[in-house]
């Protein structure tokens, strides 16, 4: 694999974007939700949306493809680090016993991220479950100033946590996925 690949995108009319707007799958054409916790869920769902997109197109060996060393850091490292996430974020508002972690102790949700097929599966399975269940969890408090948990944080500072953790990594995806074969873009 070239360790300089061709910069591209898809995008004809903005060549520093994905796709081109008409057929970007975040782009609604309508006005944005009305409230607060509906404008939450509305950047929430365009960020997982977002990692999706950077994945899309690769095989195993693409996603499990690390950045620079020492880093383990990898697409599919991600899609699984956020399936962790998203189950911690169940334990901080859980006021019972905290859910195991899915992939193992400290880093194995990077750190075993393997090429095979069975890994990338299991990884978007993982990761659709355990946004499923968070969303189930936090429907039921419909107020973003409810507090939740043994710390009582409130269901408005949860959603921006997890707008900024899956952005961060969302920015992580754009240099993962330059590096794999090039395609840069929003």
């Amino acid at each position: 694999m070239n360790d300089h690949p061709t910069r591209w995108t898809q995008a004809t009319v903005h060549p520093d974007m994905w796709t081109d707007p008409d057929q970007d799958p975040r782009n609604t054409h309508h006005p944005g939700p009305d409230g607060e916790l509906p404008t939450l869920q509305g950047f929430l769902g365009d960020y997982r949306l977002t990692l999706r997109m950077k994945c899309e197109g690769l095989d195993p060996k693409q996603l499990a493809r690390r950045s620079v060393p020492p880093s383990t850091m990898s697409l599919l490292g991600l899609i699984r680090h956020l399936a962790e996430v998203e189950r911690d974020w169940r334990n901080w508002i859980s006021d019972g016993d905290p859910l195991p972690k899915l992939y193992g102790e400290r880093d194995a949700d990077f750190d075993e991220a393997t090429a095979d097929r069975t890994t990338v599966d299991t990884a978007y399975a993982d990761l659709e479950k355990e946004q499923a269940a968070t969303d189930a969890a936090l429907a039921n408090h419909p107020d973003p100033a409810e507090r939740l948990g043994k710390n009582a944080i409130p269901v408005r500072e949860l959603m921006v946590h997890r707008i900024e953790e899956y952005a961060r990594h969302c920015g992580h995806a754009d240099l993962l996925r330059e590096r794999i074969d090039g395609r840069v873009g929003q």
